[in-house]
């Protein structure tokens, strides 16, 4: 929804009713991640996108329908040899989505919750997508401090329930995770297939993963551009003022003029499992400083560009400066896949390939090799508690 959430905030500070429709469960080669998302305002207009274009208009007819009968459904798209005419996903996944209608100034989580997310201030969603029937559509946000809405059946609180589903969200915000989770109604961790249970969705809301690029060099402009367009806050640090300035990274978030390690250790409050750190300066007394670091700090990527024979003085300089082998086994060196590359532009693909593959899990062969799952991150049949099922 957060791709969205600009226009979102417009209907709604507009009191404007929609629906949002959220995929909330993928298998096999679903073409969105849970999170994706489409909505329809009660003029028709439509933004955003479930599935690329499958079953855009199933889902579009479903908001329409949901926005004139004021209730939520959980549908299921998937695909069947035996009708192939149906609506449903060509590329042979399923699809779970939730359609949840939305009129402004009657939910306290929802309000509170698109509020925050056009305003960028962390904050977890989480919606009830299946259980009980006063419960489907509830919504908490759920923020490091707080919680906005309130889980209820008729004239009750369901407290149990709603202080687990607080804690659980507030864990995955933490953690910027996306997904579901199966509780009772006394808030007990619940296997999705006993009776009783209540399925959640919890959409975690942060600031974009940072990428750190050090080495003000022609190939980290070229870096810094494919950062961006991933989706990542960068950042290009160098000491040499005469090589780290705006003029030749136009494209960065930020660029810092400072020696690498002490940039680093300057930022331990703003980095997590998230930010991937691109090392490009090839010169040991920047990157042995700031790979000591770099290494023993929970990062989801380190990478560090070089020659194999700067690349084998570097581990040699890092065990001597009492690295382990688990620490040095997580430093990506040389930086990149071998594609090839020569260019700046080229390397710069090479080195977005490799940060992808491995936050993905990606075998790094040509999709033509193997006969295997294509999305590699996805997981199968999370908690599908009742959504009736569309095949083609």
């Amino acid at each position: 929804m957060q791709d969205i959430a600009e226009r979102l905030q417009a209907w709604h500070a507009s009191g404007r009713a929609f629906a949002v429709a959220t995929v909330v469960g993928v298998s096999g080669s679903a073409p969105r991640d849970p999170g994706a998302a489409l909505a329809v305002d009660m003029a028709g207009e439509a933004i955003g996108s479930v599935s690329g274009g499958c079953v855009e208009g199933a889902v579009y007819e479903l908001c329409r329908a949901a926005i004139e009968s004021g209730e939520p459904v959980l549908e299921r798209f998937g695909y069947s040899d035996e009708d192939a005419f149906a609506v449903g996903l060509t590329c042979g996944g399923t699809l779970d989505v939730f359609v949840q209608p939305i009129v402004p100034g009657t939910d306290p989580g929802l309000d509170a919750g698109i509020a925050r997310i056009a305003t960028g201030e962390p904050v977890a969603l989480a919606r009830v997508i299946a259980g009980p029937g006063g419960l489907v559509g509830a919504t908490l946000a759920v923020t490091a401090s707080g919680a906005f809405g309130a889980l209820s059946v008729g004239p009750s609180t369901v407290g149990a329930l709603e202080r687990a589903v607080v804690a659980e969200a507030r864990a995955m915000l933490d953690a910027g995770h996306t997904g579901r989770i199966v509780l009772g109604l006394d808030g007990r961790p619940c296997d999705e297939h006993q009776q009783g249970t209540v399925t959640c969705f919890v959409e975690s809301y942060v600031p974009a993963p940072r990428m750190l690029v050090f080495g003000a060099i022609d190939f980290a402009a070229a870096v810094v551009r494919i950062g961006k367009f991933l989706g990542y806050h960068v950042t290009v640090c160098d000491a040499r003022p005469v090589f780290a300035t705006t003029r030749r990274f136009p494209d960065a978030d930020e660029v810092v003029v400072d020696w690498p390690h002490r940039y680093l250790d300057s930022q331990l409050g703003r980095i997590d499992g998230r930010t991937v750190l691109c090392v490009l300066t090839h010169d040991a007394k920047f990157d042995i400083p700031l790979l000591e670091r770099a290494l023993r700090l929970p990062l989801g990527y380190v990478g560090a560009m070089g020659s194999r024979r700067t690349h084998r003085d570097r581990m040699a300089r890092l065990r001597e400066a009492g690295l382990t082998d688990a620490e040095l086994a997580r430093l990506r060196s040389p930086i990149g896949l071998d594609l090839g590359s020569r260019t700046p532009e080229e390397t710069a693909v090479s080195v977005a390939a490799e940060i992808i593959a491995h936050r993905r899990g990606g075998s790094c062969l040509p999709l033509s090799a193997g006969d295997g799952p294509i999305h590699h991150d996805v997981a199968e049949a999370e908690g599908r508690q009742g959504p009736r099922t569309h095949a083609a």
